[in-house]
């Protein structure tokens, strides 16, 4: 194990201030700051209170690391850190801090793709991913099929959410339940006491005609709005967990659905999951049902690694190392819309959209 690659990694695209620190695909730490009570009164994230979070946790939270994993800095052989996407203040807190590291230890730096660290972060769990793999990404922000033929490199996107990804639809009818921030946790344990089967809500983009690997949940999101609304309008109490029960459910089978299909489609018999969303019970475990089947393998990170960490991105800068992947320049800059399909950002990245802008 002393010869695999040993890394830290730096993630805050959000509101988690994330530091792990991963030796191949061993975890030695996994330190974590968030600031999602100080956004929980707002309803939703604000990027000015994330970014000073971030500030006043990084050095704190990189030492914890650090000391859990007992190594010193100068052992690292390399830097890791989300340099995109994510929100553009937060972003530029990680990628400022971990230039800074790389430049003063002297070590290699490595602006990786957050949502390719959502995938890499498996191998921490399940050992190294088979390549291809089908990686099914839902998070508050993005809700997205990839072909994955290599983790660092290669990543095919085949569908994407067109509004609401899913998490951004479990927050806004966890809000309209008044169940608090963030809603993904809420609605998941209402839900296991209520009758998913009680309201026949709508599942998005999977008609006939309908484009086989994208999402919508917009309009399930407005079609739960209106069926309270109906309910409080009459006076009538609202059934809380019946329609978190049932709107968990709709979510769930559009993407497990469309992410079974993709594999059958593909001929790919892997199925990752990753992202927020994926700590989802009801997803796990209808998919796993699906998975079974199909005949496909799934794979699926405990809970903790599936939320925003610095372990997943630790986890994709060794692998960028044991791979001989080029390092990115001190110049790195953060990208807020960074593709998924720009798993890492080399050095020659921002030349190369220079060139691109200037014809």
């Amino acid at each position: 194990m002393a010869d695999e690659p040993l890394v830290l990694g730096i993630e805050t695209s959000c509101d988690e201030t994330g530091v792990g620190i991963v030796r191949g695909t061993t975890l030695l730490a996994d330190a974590v700051a968030s600031s999602v009570e100080e956004h929980g009164r707002f309803g939703g994230v604000v990027p000015e209170i994330a970014s000073r979070a971030h500030l006043e946790a990084m050095v704190p939270t990189v030492q914890r690391a650090l000391d859990e994993a007992g190594i010193k800095a100068s052992d690292l052989d390399g830097i890791a850190v989300t340099a995109g996407p994510g929100l553009a203040g937060a972003l530029l807190v990680g990628v400022s801090a971990a230039k800074a590291y790389a430049y003063a230890l002297g070590k290699p730096l490595y602006g990786v793709n957050h949502l390719a660290s959502h995938i890499c972060v498996d191998q921490l769990e399940h050992g190294r991913l088979p390549e291809p793999t089908m990686a099914l990404l839902v998070s508050g922000g993005h809700s997205s099929l990839l072909l994955t033929e290599d983790i660092t490199s290669d990543m095919r996107s085949l569908g994407a959410t067109i509004d609401d990804a899913a998490g951004e639809a479990f927050d806004k009818v966890a809000r309209l339940l008044n169940l608090g921030f963030p809603g993904g946790p809420v609605i998941d344990r209402y839900a296991k006491e209520g009758d998913p089967a009680a309201i026949a809500f709508p599942r998005g983009l999977t008609g006939s005609k309908d484009p086989a690997y994208d999402f919508s949940f917009s309009g399930l999101k407005t079609a739960v709005a209106r069926w309270v609304e109906a309910k409080r309008r009459a006076g009538e109490d609202v059934p809380i967990r019946d329609v978190a029960a049932s709107f968990q459910e709709a979510v769930t089978d559009v993407l497990t659905r469309k992410a079974v299909r993709a594999c059958k489609d593909n001929g790919v018999d892997h199925l990752m999951i990753g992202g927020g969303v994926a700590a989802n019970s009801r997803l796990r475990a209808m998919a796993q049902e699906r998975c079974d089947r199909a005949g496909i393998t799934l794979r699926v990170p405990r809970p903790k690694l599936c939320t925003d960490n610095g372990a997943m991105v630790a986890a994709l800068g060794a692998e960028m190392v044991r791979r001989d992947r080029a390092p990115s320049a001190l110049g790195l800059s953060a990208d807020s819309s960074l593709p998924v399909t720009e798993t890492h950002v080399p050095a020659d990245h921002d030349a190369l959209h220079r060139h691109a802008e200037h014809g």
